[in-house]
Protein backbone atom coordinates (compact mmCIF):
# COMPACT_ATOMS: atom_id res chain seq x y z
CA UNK A 1 0.00 0.00 0.00
CA UNK A 2 1.06 3.65 -0.83
CA UNK A 3 1.60 6.23 1.81
CA UNK A 4 -1.10 8.46 0.11
CA UNK A 5 -3.36 4.75 0.66
CA UNK A 6 -2.30 4.74 4.07
CA UNK A 7 -2.66 8.98 4.81
CA UNK A 8 -6.42 8.51 3.75
CA UNK A 9 -7.01 4.71 4.96
CA UNK A 10 -10.66 4.67 6.98
CA UNK A 11 -10.34 5.74 10.55
CA UNK A 12 -13.07 4.99 12.50
CA UNK A 13 -15.25 7.80 12.06
CA UNK A 14 -17.33 10.01 14.95
CA UNK A 15 -21.05 10.23 14.17
CA UNK A 16 -23.61 12.63 14.69
CA UNK A 17 -25.46 11.22 17.72
CA UNK A 18 -21.72 11.15 19.73
CA UNK A 19 -20.50 14.45 18.47
CA UNK A 20 -24.47 15.90 19.57
CA UNK A 21 -23.46 14.31 23.01
CA UNK A 22 -20.09 15.83 23.28
CA UNK A 23 -21.75 19.74 22.28
CA UNK A 24 -24.80 19.11 24.82
CA UNK A 25 -21.77 17.83 27.79
CA UNK A 26 -19.64 21.06 26.71
CA UNK A 27 -17.07 18.89 25.77
CA UNK A 28 -16.95 20.41 22.62
CA UNK A 29 -18.36 23.25 20.27
CA UNK A 30 -19.10 23.35 17.17
CA UNK A 31 -16.67 25.30 15.88
CA UNK A 32 -13.69 22.54 17.60
CA UNK A 33 -15.98 20.15 16.12
CA UNK A 34 -16.02 21.91 12.33
CA UNK A 35 -11.86 22.77 12.32
CA UNK A 36 -10.98 19.64 13.12
CA UNK A 37 -12.89 18.14 10.21
CA UNK A 38 -11.63 20.71 7.84
CA UNK A 39 -8.23 19.78 8.95
CA UNK A 40 -8.88 16.32 7.84
CA UNK A 41 -10.22 17.26 4.42
CA UNK A 42 -7.20 19.40 4.04
CA UNK A 43 -5.03 16.84 4.77
CA UNK A 44 -6.66 14.20 2.51
CA UNK A 45 -9.36 15.22 -0.14
CA UNK A 46 -6.55 16.20 -2.72
CA UNK A 47 -6.10 12.42 -3.15
CA UNK A 48 -9.93 11.37 -2.95
CA UNK A 49 -11.52 14.57 -4.71
CA UNK A 50 -14.53 14.14 -2.66
CA UNK A 51 -15.68 17.45 -2.20
CA UNK A 52 -16.38 19.92 -5.13
CA UNK A 53 -16.27 22.97 -2.88
CA UNK A 54 -15.38 23.53 0.68
CA UNK A 55 -15.83 27.09 2.40
CA UNK A 56 -14.08 27.08 5.54
CA UNK A 57 -14.92 30.20 6.16
CA UNK A 58 -18.51 30.13 5.61
CA UNK A 59 -18.75 26.88 7.65
CA UNK A 60 -17.11 28.30 10.62
CA UNK A 61 -19.48 31.06 10.33
CA UNK A 62 -22.42 28.84 10.28
CA UNK A 63 -20.78 27.01 13.38
CA UNK A 64 -19.88 30.48 15.36
CA UNK A 65 -23.71 30.75 15.32
CA UNK A 66 -24.50 27.81 16.44
CA UNK A 67 -22.21 27.88 19.62
CA UNK A 68 -23.95 31.00 19.92
CA UNK A 69 -27.59 29.81 20.13
CA UNK A 70 -25.96 27.11 22.58
CA UNK A 71 -24.52 29.42 24.76
CA UNK A 72 -27.13 31.60 25.09
CA UNK A 73 -29.67 28.69 25.75
CA UNK A 74 -31.36 28.84 22.65
CA UNK A 75 -30.38 26.16 20.16
CA UNK A 76 -32.39 24.39 17.96
CA UNK A 77 -32.33 21.29 19.43
CA UNK A 78 -30.36 18.42 20.23
CA UNK A 79 -28.20 18.37 16.93
CA UNK A 80 -27.59 22.12 16.73
CA UNK A 81 -24.29 22.39 15.41
CA UNK A 82 -23.54 19.24 13.58
CA UNK A 83 -22.43 19.52 10.37
CA UNK A 84 -23.67 17.51 6.97
CA UNK A 85 -22.24 17.72 3.79
CA UNK A 86 -24.17 17.83 0.26
CA UNK A 87 -24.37 16.28 -2.42
CA UNK A 88 -23.83 18.86 -5.76
CA UNK A 89 -27.74 18.00 -6.91
CA UNK A 90 -29.11 19.82 -3.76
CA UNK A 91 -29.81 23.51 -3.33
CA UNK A 92 -28.39 25.49 -1.20
CA UNK A 93 -29.40 29.05 -0.87
CA UNK A 94 -26.82 31.66 -2.59
CA UNK A 95 -24.58 28.00 -3.14
CA UNK A 96 -23.17 26.93 -6.32
CA UNK A 97 -25.47 23.79 -7.37
CA UNK A 98 -23.53 22.52 -10.39
CA UNK A 99 -24.12 19.08 -10.49
CA UNK A 100 -20.99 18.42 -10.64
CA UNK A 101 -21.54 19.53 -14.49
CA UNK A 102 -19.50 22.14 -16.55
CA UNK A 103 -23.03 23.22 -18.18
CA UNK A 104 -24.10 24.68 -14.61
CA UNK A 105 -21.05 26.51 -14.27
CA UNK A 106 -21.77 30.17 -12.84
CA UNK A 107 -25.16 28.46 -11.27
CA UNK A 108 -25.71 29.59 -8.26
CA UNK A 109 -29.18 28.62 -5.91
CA UNK A 110 -32.06 31.42 -5.10
CA UNK A 111 -33.78 28.30 -2.15
CA UNK A 112 -33.09 26.05 -0.27
CA UNK A 113 -34.07 22.17 -0.70
CA UNK A 114 -36.77 21.53 1.82
CA UNK A 115 -34.55 18.48 2.87
CA UNK A 116 -31.67 21.40 3.32
CA UNK A 117 -34.16 23.66 5.01
CA UNK A 118 -34.71 20.72 7.37
CA UNK A 119 -31.10 20.44 8.56
CA UNK A 120 -31.29 23.91 8.89
CA UNK A 121 -34.21 24.18 11.07
CA UNK A 122 -32.68 21.76 13.15
CA UNK A 123 -29.80 23.87 13.58
CA UNK A 124 -27.57 21.84 11.33
CA UNK A 125 -24.52 23.13 9.13
CA UNK A 126 -24.59 22.62 5.69
CA UNK A 127 -20.51 21.48 5.23
CA UNK A 128 -19.53 21.71 1.66
CA UNK A 129 -20.53 20.20 -1.40
CA UNK A 130 -19.46 16.73 -2.24
CA UNK A 131 -18.74 15.48 -6.01
CA UNK A 132 -20.88 13.38 -7.68
CA UNK A 133 -21.30 11.58 -11.07
CA UNK A 134 -22.12 14.48 -13.43
CA UNK A 135 -26.75 15.11 -12.83
CA UNK A 136 -26.23 11.64 -10.88
CA UNK A 137 -25.81 9.63 -14.02
CA UNK A 138 -23.20 6.64 -13.16
CA UNK A 139 -21.93 4.28 -10.92
CA UNK A 140 -18.54 4.83 -10.18
CA UNK A 141 -18.14 8.72 -10.30
CA UNK A 142 -15.92 8.63 -13.14
CA UNK A 143 -18.47 10.79 -14.31
CA UNK A 144 -17.72 14.25 -12.84
CA UNK A 145 -17.07 17.20 -14.44
CA UNK A 146 -14.50 18.16 -11.67
CA UNK A 147 -12.25 14.69 -12.03
CA UNK A 148 -13.53 10.97 -10.62
CA UNK A 149 -13.81 11.03 -6.68
CA UNK A 150 -11.63 8.10 -5.35
CA UNK A 151 -12.33 5.53 -2.80
CA UNK A 152 -10.90 5.82 0.70
CA UNK A 153 -9.91 2.33 1.91
CA UNK A 154 -7.85 2.23 -1.68
CA UNK A 155 -7.58 5.13 -4.11
CA UNK A 156 -6.78 3.07 -6.95
CA UNK A 157 -10.40 2.09 -6.58
CA UNK A 158 -13.59 4.10 -7.37
CA UNK A 159 -15.87 4.93 -4.36
CA UNK A 160 -19.22 4.18 -6.00
CA UNK A 161 -21.66 6.86 -7.79
CA UNK A 162 -23.37 9.01 -8.07
CA UNK A 163 -23.33 10.08 -4.57
CA UNK A 164 -19.48 8.50 -4.42
CA UNK A 165 -18.01 11.89 -3.35
CA UNK A 166 -20.62 11.87 -0.24
CA UNK A 167 -19.55 8.51 0.77
CA UNK A 168 -16.23 8.85 0.42
CA UNK A 169 -15.83 12.06 2.79
CA UNK A 170 -17.78 10.15 5.53
CA UNK A 171 -15.53 6.85 5.19
CA UNK A 172 -12.48 9.23 5.24
CA UNK A 173 -13.43 11.02 8.46
CA UNK A 174 -13.49 14.23 6.42
CA UNK A 175 -17.94 14.24 7.14
CA UNK A 176 -19.80 13.15 10.15
CA UNK A 177 -22.48 12.57 7.72
CA UNK A 178 -23.89 13.63 4.07
CA UNK A 179 -27.01 13.64 2.04
CA UNK A 180 -27.04 12.42 -1.07
CA UNK A 181 -29.10 11.02 -3.69
CA UNK A 182 -30.34 7.50 -4.66
CA UNK A 183 -32.23 7.31 -8.48
CA UNK A 184 -31.27 3.30 -9.24
CA UNK A 185 -28.60 2.39 -6.00
CA UNK A 186 -26.89 5.80 -6.20
CA UNK A 187 -26.91 6.02 -1.86
CA UNK A 188 -26.44 2.39 -0.91
CA UNK A 189 -23.69 1.33 -4.11
CA UNK A 190 -21.36 4.17 -2.89
CA UNK A 191 -22.32 3.37 1.37
CA UNK A 192 -21.27 -0.28 0.13
CA UNK A 193 -17.93 0.32 -1.43
CA UNK A 194 -16.93 2.96 1.49
CA UNK A 195 -17.95 0.98 3.84
CA UNK A 196 -20.51 2.83 5.57
CA UNK A 197 -24.60 2.83 5.99
CA UNK A 198 -26.49 4.19 3.13
CA UNK A 199 -30.18 4.51 2.96
CA UNK A 200 -32.98 4.88 -0.16
CA UNK A 201 -35.99 5.91 2.06
CA UNK A 202 -39.70 5.48 0.45
CA UNK A 203 -40.18 7.25 -2.90
CA UNK A 204 -41.91 10.34 -1.19
CA UNK A 205 -40.76 10.04 2.42
CA UNK A 206 -38.66 13.11 1.98
CA UNK A 207 -39.26 15.88 -0.11
CA UNK A 208 -36.88 16.22 -3.73
CA UNK A 209 -37.94 19.78 -3.62
CA UNK A 210 -35.32 21.84 -4.63
CA UNK A 211 -33.15 18.48 -5.86
CA UNK A 212 -32.05 18.76 -9.34
CA UNK A 213 -34.06 16.28 -10.88
CA UNK A 214 -32.82 12.94 -12.70
CA UNK A 215 -35.64 10.52 -13.28
CA UNK A 216 -38.40 12.55 -11.23
CA UNK A 217 -40.12 8.88 -10.68
CA UNK A 218 -36.88 7.29 -9.39
CA UNK A 219 -35.22 10.38 -7.79
CA UNK A 220 -34.70 9.86 -3.44
CA UNK A 221 -32.88 12.19 -1.54
CA UNK A 222 -31.52 9.91 1.47
CA UNK A 223 -28.75 9.55 4.13
CA UNK A 224 -24.93 8.40 4.08
CA UNK A 225 -23.85 8.10 7.63
CA UNK A 226 -20.70 6.11 9.86
CA UNK A 227 -23.40 3.89 11.47
CA UNK A 228 -27.19 2.81 11.02
CA UNK A 229 -28.56 5.16 14.15
CA UNK A 230 -26.92 8.14 12.68
CA UNK A 231 -29.05 7.21 9.39
CA UNK A 232 -32.54 7.51 11.50
CA UNK A 233 -31.52 10.68 13.06
CA UNK A 234 -31.00 12.42 9.76
CA UNK A 235 -34.36 10.83 8.64
CA UNK A 236 -36.04 12.13 11.41
CA UNK A 237 -35.06 15.99 10.62
CA UNK A 238 -35.57 15.57 7.05
CA UNK A 239 -37.89 13.51 6.44
CA UNK A 240 -41.58 14.77 6.14
CA UNK A 241 -44.92 15.86 4.00
CA UNK A 242 -43.99 18.92 1.68
CA UNK A 243 -46.95 20.61 -0.08
CA UNK A 244 -44.14 22.00 -2.67
CA UNK A 245 -43.46 18.68 -3.76
CA UNK A 246 -46.27 16.76 -6.02
CA UNK A 247 -45.21 13.19 -5.01
CA UNK A 248 -44.83 14.59 -0.94
CA UNK A 249 -46.47 11.42 1.05
CA UNK A 250 -48.47 13.27 3.65
CA UNK A 251 -47.33 10.85 6.50
CA UNK A 252 -45.78 11.90 10.40
CA UNK A 253 -42.08 11.80 11.21
CA UNK A 254 -41.41 8.23 12.18
CA UNK A 255 -39.22 8.67 15.20
CA UNK A 256 -37.30 6.31 14.10
CA UNK A 257 -34.12 7.08 16.50
CA UNK A 258 -36.10 6.09 19.23
CA UNK A 259 -37.54 2.60 17.28
CA UNK A 260 -33.68 1.84 17.59
CA UNK A 261 -34.32 1.20 21.44
CA UNK A 262 -36.15 -2.13 22.70
CA UNK A 263 -37.00 -4.28 20.07
CA UNK A 264 -37.29 -7.46 19.44
CA UNK A 265 -35.09 -9.22 16.38
CA UNK A 266 -36.52 -12.46 16.66
CA UNK A 267 -39.66 -11.65 15.44
CA UNK A 268 -38.79 -10.45 11.83
CA UNK A 269 -39.56 -12.77 8.97
CA UNK A 270 -36.15 -12.31 6.75
CA UNK A 271 -36.83 -12.79 2.77
CA UNK A 272 -34.59 -14.71 0.69
CA UNK A 273 -35.39 -14.68 -3.42
CA UNK A 274 -33.62 -17.26 -5.16
CA UNK A 275 -33.21 -14.79 -8.21
CA UNK A 276 -30.64 -12.89 -5.94
CA UNK A 277 -28.33 -15.83 -5.86
CA UNK A 278 -28.47 -17.02 -9.53
CA UNK A 279 -27.05 -13.90 -10.98
CA UNK A 280 -23.67 -14.56 -13.11
CA UNK A 281 -20.78 -12.45 -11.62
CA UNK A 282 -21.90 -12.55 -8.05
CA UNK A 283 -18.38 -12.60 -6.32
CA UNK A 284 -17.84 -15.56 -3.95
CA UNK A 285 -17.06 -13.43 -0.75
CA UNK A 286 -19.99 -10.97 -1.47
CA UNK A 287 -22.19 -14.03 -1.24
CA UNK A 288 -20.40 -15.45 1.38
CA UNK A 289 -21.58 -12.18 3.13
CA UNK A 290 -25.02 -12.48 2.39
CA UNK A 291 -25.10 -15.93 3.45
CA UNK A 292 -23.71 -15.35 6.60
CA UNK A 293 -25.74 -12.29 7.38
CA UNK A 294 -28.76 -14.66 6.89
CA UNK A 295 -27.60 -17.58 9.23
CA UNK A 296 -27.13 -14.80 11.77
CA UNK A 297 -30.57 -13.58 11.71
CA UNK A 298 -31.82 -17.64 11.83
CA UNK A 299 -29.51 -17.72 14.91
CA UNK A 300 -31.17 -15.02 16.64
CA UNK A 301 -34.19 -16.79 15.75
CA UNK A 302 -35.84 -14.81 12.81
CA UNK A 303 -37.66 -16.96 10.15
CA UNK A 304 -36.17 -16.96 7.24
CA UNK A 305 -38.60 -17.03 4.01
CA UNK A 306 -37.61 -18.66 0.60
CA UNK A 307 -39.01 -16.01 -2.12
CA UNK A 308 -39.29 -15.73 -5.90
CA UNK A 309 -39.25 -12.21 -7.88
CA UNK A 310 -39.51 -13.43 -11.61
CA UNK A 311 -38.95 -10.14 -12.90
CA UNK A 312 -35.67 -9.50 -11.32
CA UNK A 313 -34.41 -10.79 -15.19
CA UNK A 314 -36.14 -7.47 -16.57
CA UNK A 315 -35.26 -5.35 -14.43
CA UNK A 316 -32.21 -3.71 -15.65
CA UNK A 317 -33.40 -3.12 -19.41
CA UNK A 318 -36.83 -1.62 -17.75
CA UNK A 319 -35.18 0.19 -15.34
CA UNK A 320 -32.93 2.25 -18.28
CA UNK A 321 -35.75 2.41 -20.23
CA UNK A 322 -37.50 4.88 -17.66
CA UNK A 323 -34.90 6.45 -16.14
CA UNK A 324 -33.26 7.34 -19.41
CA UNK A 325 -36.80 8.57 -20.85
CA UNK A 326 -37.00 10.89 -17.74
CA UNK A 327 -33.80 12.16 -17.78
CA UNK A 328 -33.81 13.27 -21.66
CA UNK A 329 -36.92 15.13 -20.51
CA UNK A 330 -35.59 16.65 -17.55
CA UNK A 331 -32.73 17.73 -18.98
CA UNK A 332 -33.77 19.43 -21.82
CA UNK A 333 -34.08 22.54 -19.89
CA UNK A 334 -30.21 23.22 -20.07
CA UNK A 335 -29.82 25.07 -23.34
CA UNK A 336 -27.44 27.64 -22.26
CA UNK A 337 -30.46 30.54 -22.49
CA UNK A 338 -31.80 30.11 -19.09
CA UNK A 339 -28.53 29.88 -16.86
CA UNK A 340 -25.11 28.25 -16.59
CA UNK A 341 -22.85 28.25 -19.27
CA UNK A 342 -23.23 29.12 -22.55
CA UNK A 343 -21.33 28.93 -26.11
CA UNK A 344 -21.76 32.34 -28.02
CA UNK A 345 -22.83 32.23 -31.34
CA UNK A 346 -24.91 34.42 -33.75
CA UNK A 347 -27.49 31.52 -34.02
CA UNK A 348 -30.04 30.40 -31.71
CA UNK A 349 -30.23 26.79 -32.49
CA UNK A 350 -26.18 26.46 -32.68
CA UNK A 351 -26.01 27.99 -29.14
CA UNK A 352 -28.16 24.92 -28.13
CA UNK A 353 -25.85 22.23 -30.03
CA UNK A 354 -22.70 24.28 -28.99
CA UNK A 355 -23.62 24.49 -25.43
CA UNK A 356 -24.66 20.84 -24.91
CA UNK A 357 -21.86 19.23 -26.60
CA UNK A 358 -19.39 21.13 -24.57
CA UNK A 359 -21.40 21.05 -21.19
CA UNK A 360 -22.20 17.70 -20.60
CA UNK A 361 -20.06 14.38 -20.66
CA UNK A 362 -20.22 11.10 -22.53
CA UNK A 363 -22.27 9.05 -20.11
CA UNK A 364 -24.86 12.44 -20.02
CA UNK A 365 -25.36 12.39 -23.73
CA UNK A 366 -25.47 8.72 -24.23
CA UNK A 367 -28.26 8.63 -21.69
CA UNK A 368 -29.99 11.49 -23.54
CA UNK A 369 -29.73 9.76 -26.48
CA UNK A 370 -31.21 6.65 -25.27
CA UNK A 371 -34.12 8.11 -23.44
CA UNK A 372 -34.99 10.45 -26.57
CA UNK A 373 -34.78 7.15 -28.80
CA UNK A 374 -37.45 5.45 -26.48
CA UNK A 375 -39.60 8.43 -26.43
CA UNK A 376 -39.47 8.76 -30.14
CA UNK A 377 -42.48 8.50 -32.58
CA UNK A 378 -42.67 4.12 -33.42
CA UNK A 379 -40.56 3.37 -30.27
CA UNK A 380 -42.80 4.87 -27.60
CA UNK A 381 -45.65 1.69 -27.43
CA UNK A 382 -42.32 -0.80 -28.19
CA UNK A 383 -39.84 0.71 -25.15
CA UNK A 384 -41.40 3.36 -22.77
CA UNK A 385 -44.72 1.94 -22.53
CA UNK A 386 -43.83 -1.46 -22.58
CA UNK A 387 -41.19 -0.60 -19.41
CA UNK A 388 -44.03 0.97 -17.57
CA UNK A 389 -45.97 -1.95 -17.64
CA UNK A 390 -43.15 -4.25 -16.53
CA UNK A 391 -42.63 -1.98 -13.91
CA UNK A 392 -46.13 -2.64 -12.48
CA UNK A 393 -45.56 -6.26 -12.30
CA UNK A 394 -41.88 -5.26 -10.37
CA UNK A 395 -44.35 -3.97 -7.70
CA UNK A 396 -46.43 -6.98 -7.56
CA UNK A 397 -43.46 -9.11 -7.26
CA UNK A 398 -42.68 -6.94 -3.91
CA UNK A 399 -46.19 -6.76 -2.79
CA UNK A 400 -46.65 -10.50 -2.86
CA UNK A 401 -43.23 -11.21 -1.17
CA UNK A 402 -44.11 -8.45 1.80
CA UNK A 403 -46.93 -10.35 2.40
CA UNK A 404 -44.95 -13.48 3.48
CA UNK A 405 -41.87 -11.51 4.93
CA UNK A 406 -41.18 -8.05 7.18
CA UNK A 407 -37.12 -7.88 5.61
CA UNK A 408 -35.99 -9.08 2.01
CA UNK A 409 -31.80 -9.25 2.57
CA UNK A 410 -29.62 -9.22 -0.79
CA UNK A 411 -26.09 -7.86 -1.92
CA UNK A 412 -26.10 -4.26 -2.86
CA UNK A 413 -23.24 -4.95 -5.33
CA UNK A 414 -22.26 -7.90 -7.08
CA UNK A 415 -18.56 -7.21 -6.47
CA UNK A 416 -17.58 -4.95 -3.95
CA UNK A 417 -15.15 -1.38 -5.32
CA UNK A 418 -13.19 -1.81 -8.61
CA UNK A 419 -10.19 -0.21 -9.87
CA UNK A 420 -11.03 3.54 -12.00
CA UNK A 421 -11.02 2.81 -15.45
CA UNK A 422 -11.19 -0.90 -15.04
CA UNK A 423 -14.98 -0.69 -16.59
CA UNK A 424 -15.68 0.64 -19.72
CA UNK A 425 -18.38 -0.86 -21.18
CA UNK A 426 -21.48 1.36 -20.32
CA UNK A 427 -23.73 -2.20 -20.19
CA UNK A 428 -21.27 -4.58 -17.83
CA UNK A 429 -21.04 -0.83 -15.56
CA UNK A 430 -25.26 -0.49 -15.79
CA UNK A 431 -25.11 -4.54 -14.53
CA UNK A 432 -23.22 -3.36 -11.51
CA UNK A 433 -26.89 -1.97 -10.88
CA UNK A 434 -28.96 -5.38 -11.12
CA UNK A 435 -29.70 -5.25 -7.02
CA UNK A 436 -30.26 -2.03 -6.47
CA UNK A 437 -33.13 -0.64 -8.88
CA UNK A 438 -35.64 -2.89 -8.21
CA UNK A 439 -36.06 -1.06 -5.02
CA UNK A 440 -36.46 2.22 -6.71
CA UNK A 441 -38.60 1.15 -9.84
CA UNK A 442 -40.91 -0.27 -6.82
CA UNK A 443 -40.34 2.74 -4.81
CA UNK A 444 -39.87 0.84 -2.03
CA UNK A 445 -36.84 1.35 0.92
CA UNK A 446 -33.71 -0.09 1.12
CA UNK A 447 -30.38 0.09 3.42
CA UNK A 448 -27.14 -0.78 2.94
CA UNK A 449 -25.20 -1.62 5.89
CA UNK A 450 -21.41 -2.96 6.22
CA UNK A 451 -20.63 -6.52 6.31
CA UNK A 452 -17.79 -8.41 6.02
CA UNK A 453 -14.77 -7.42 3.87
CA UNK A 454 -13.74 -9.33 0.31
CA UNK A 455 -10.39 -10.82 0.39
CA UNK A 456 -8.68 -7.51 -1.57
CA UNK A 457 -9.41 -5.75 1.93
CA UNK A 458 -12.44 -3.56 0.47
CA UNK A 459 -15.86 -3.38 2.45
CA UNK A 460 -18.86 -5.46 1.71
CA UNK A 461 -22.38 -3.87 2.06
CA UNK A 462 -25.25 -6.19 2.88
CA UNK A 463 -28.93 -4.81 1.33
CA UNK A 464 -31.92 -5.01 3.43
CA UNK A 465 -35.19 -4.07 1.77
CA UNK A 466 -38.82 -3.11 2.99
CA UNK A 467 -42.20 -2.64 1.98
CA UNK A 468 -43.31 1.47 1.30
CA UNK A 469 -43.25 3.02 4.88
CA UNK A 470 -41.55 0.45 6.48
CA UNK A 471 -38.45 2.01 7.32
CA UNK A 472 -38.46 1.46 11.08
CA UNK A 473 -38.60 -2.50 9.89
CA UNK A 474 -35.57 -2.05 8.19
CA UNK A 475 -33.62 -0.02 9.93
CA UNK A 476 -34.30 -2.50 13.30
CA UNK A 477 -32.89 -5.28 11.19
CA UNK A 478 -29.71 -3.28 10.14
CA UNK A 479 -29.04 -1.92 13.18
CA UNK A 480 -29.26 -5.37 15.16
CA UNK A 481 -26.88 -6.80 12.01
CA UNK A 482 -24.44 -3.75 12.85
CA UNK A 483 -23.79 -5.37 15.43
CA UNK A 484 -23.05 -8.70 14.61
CA UNK A 485 -20.51 -7.51 12.09
CA UNK A 486 -19.15 -5.06 14.74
Amino acid sequence: MTEDKKLVQRPKPGTIHEAAAALADGQTTSVALCEQLIERSRAVDAAINGFRQLDAEAILRQAERSDARRTAGQEHGPYDGIPVALKDNLAVTGESCGCASRILEGYTAAYDATAVARLKAAGMLCFGRTNMDEFAMGSSTENSGYGPARNPWNTDCVPGGSSGGSAAVVASGQALAALGTDTGGSIRQPASFCGIVGMKPTYGLISRYGLVAYASSLDQIGPLTADVRDAAVLLDVVSGYDDRDSTSIPTQNGNFNQALDNYDIGSLRIGVPAEYFNVEGLAPHVRTAVETAISAYRDAGCEIVDLTLPTMKYVVAVYYIIATAEASSNLARYDGIRYGARASTDDVLETYYKTREAGFNKETKRRIILGTYVLSSGYYDAYYLRAQKVRTLVRKDYTDAFQKCDVIISPVSPIPAFRCGEISDPLQMYLMDIYTVPVNLAGNCSISVPFGTHANGLPIGVQLIGDALQETKILRAAHWLEGVGN
